[in-house]
């Protein structure tokens, strides 16, 4: 066929094609071994799915199944790049990178999080990055030391 009769979808197709590059955060892509294995092992899946985006035939749809994964494979490949692995503590005298932390809240809940790097942190499952702000006021302090102020504070009950 003539490139002649061939036509893209417009800046439809341009639009989906092109997205923006995920941010990468300014701190430093600090990491738990489990957190680098888990970074390169999205950087194989976005690859993976690249590759099963070149197989498709139709040139527009081919340039959107694959925009996703080319744009997470960029990242991945720049945090794999970076990352810096820290060995888990070998002391529970202070809150480090990768201590297990349980606290009481000033309104009585206890919680348990574990601090880690950023595209490893996960509330939910237990994780919190070392950047965020409750990591950031743990961080360095012992067993019984009260941090924050007000309806803010946290008493360290356990580092593991």
């Amino acid at each position: 066929m003539s490139v002649a009769f061939t036509r893209e979808d417009s800046a439809q197709t341009a639009s989906e094609t092109q997205l923006p590059d995920r941010p990468i955060s300014p701190h430093p892509n600090l990491v738990t071994a489990a957190g680098l294995a888990a970074l390169e092992r999205r950087l194989a899946e976005a690859r993976a799915a690249c590759a099963a985006a070149q197989a498709i035939d139709d040139v527009n749809e081919r340039r959107r199944q694959e925009a996703a994964p080319l744009r997470d494979a960029r990242y991945f490949a720049e945090r794999v790049r970076t990352a810096r692995v820290i060995a888990d503590p070998t002391s529970t005298d202070a809150v480090a990178f990768g201590s297990t932390v349980t606290f009481r809240r000033a309104d009585g809940r206890v919680q348990t999080y574990r601090i880690v790097g950023e595209d490893e942190a996960d509330p939910k499952a237990g994780s919190i990055s070392f950047v965020s702000p409750v990591a950031r006021l743990l961080m360095r302090k012992a067993v019984g030391d009260v941090v924050g102020t007000g309806d803010q504070e946290l008493e360290i009950l356990a580092i593991a």
